[in-house]
């Protein structure tokens, strides 16, 4: 029985040496990566064919990127801000002179043309003033028109000319004045437009400078918003720009101003917008949202992922050259679309990185393959 025992353990130490030996070579860790090997190079395994520029190996030491070709294209900025409508032109006409109301010919809502008389005063004494200052002119005129006959025949000295002459001129200024006063009684509509509000009664007593009336120019109706101290330098005048109403209208119009004094508090830039109005439809004080549209600019859009900062905090992406060196290209932002990142600055004659972009340095002399479409998207 002991020597029974004495032989099993013997044969155990014997395949416990055996099996350590055969670990030492190297054949188990090989083994299931040569069975592998094996079923791969089966003639019947069918294989994906792989891409084309990953099936060159890389030289070796050599970093491997993957890369697009950049497709540019000319694209407008796009800026999205809130504004409101207002009136093209507004105005609180005033009283020219004191006196009782004696016409009243508006009211609220009414369409008036541009010279139309909205208000008259009363003013006799003004008017009579006016038809003495015309009689006392003709008679001065008169007067000279003798005294130049006399002074031609010698009859008359030139100092009394002078006189006389002076005595038109006087005249003359007189009425002026009386007429000027006489049309301070009427007071007209400076612009085309819409009363918006009556501020008296017809028989009121009013003094010069009482507002009267408020006049509203509707047509264009004008979209006022503000643009942030970023967005200031892309918009002009005479750029393109839609609004969207409130009401859900949908209007095509152009930038018209542009303030070169900011807000105080929010720093943003106050701009005008200049619509279409003909009918009047558009009221004032309706809430709109404004989309500037730029100059189009030379661009590329780019995934998301691929944008980084170099050392200096610029923002900007890796690119490589036909001589597969890789650097950096600092980029600006200028629109956010479900595309990708519309970036300008991009150089000619490159390829961006967007796979092992964060992983290559400036100089570094790298492998690059074709990215597949997956990694060339967002």
């Amino acid at each position: 029985m002991a020597s029974r025992i004495k032989g099993h353990q013997v044969w155990a130490v014997l395949v416990l040496v055996a099996a350590a030996l055969w670990v030492g070579t190297g054949k188990f860790a090989s083994v299931g990566s040569e069975e592998a090997h094996a079923s791969q190079a089966q003639p019947d395994a069918p294989a994906a064919a792989p891409d084309a520029a990953a099936a060159e190996p890389a030289p070796p030491g050599l970093r491997v990127v993957a890369a697009i070709t950049p497709v540019f294209a000319d694209h407008a900025r796009e800026i999205r801000v809130s504004g409101i409508t207002g009136a093209d032109k507004r105005a609180v006409l005033a009283a020219r002179t004191s006196g009782v109301i004696s016409a009243l010919p508006i009211s609220k809502g009414d369409r008036v043309a541009a010279g139309d008389v909205v208000m008259t005063v009363e003013g006799a004494d003004v008017t009579a003033a006016v038809d003495q200052a015309k009689a006392t002119l003709a008679q001065r005129a008169q007067e000279l028109e003798v005294a130049e006959k006399l002074y031609q025949s010698g009859n008359t000295a030139e100092l009394q000319l002078i006189k006389v002459r002076a005595d038109n001129a006087a005249a003359e200024a007189a009425l002026s004045q009386a007429e000027a006063a006489a049309d301070r009684l009427n007071l007209s509509a400076p612009f085309a437009g819409f009363v918006d509000s009556v501020d008296v009664e017809r028989g009121e007593w009013v003094q010069t400078g009482t507002p009267i009336a408020t006049l509203l120019a509707l047509d264009p109706i004008v979209v006022r918003a503000e643009v942030s101290e970023l967005d200031m330098g892309h918009v002009a005048v005479g750029d393109r720009a839609e609004v969207s109403l409130v009401s859900g209208q949908e209007m095509s119009g152009t930038v018209r101003h542009i303030s070169r004094d900011a807000s105080e508090g929010t720093r943003t830039f106050p701009i005008e917008v200049a619509l279409p109005n003909p009918d009047h439809a558009i009221p004032s004080g309706m809430t709109a949202e404004v989309r500037l549209y730029t100059q189009p600019e030379k661009a590329v859009t780019v995934p998301r992922s691929i944008i980084t900062l170099s050392e200096e905090g610029v923002l900007g992406l890796r690119v490589v050259g036909a001589d597969n060196v890789a650097r950096f290209a600092g980029v600006e932002l200028i629109d956010d679309t479900a595309e990708g990142l519309v970036v300008t600055g991009v150089p000619d004659g490159v390829r961006i990185i967007v796979s092992g972009q964060d992983l290559v340095r400036d100089g570094e002399t790298v492998a690059v393959k074709d990215a597949p479409a997956a990694a060339a998207g967002n």
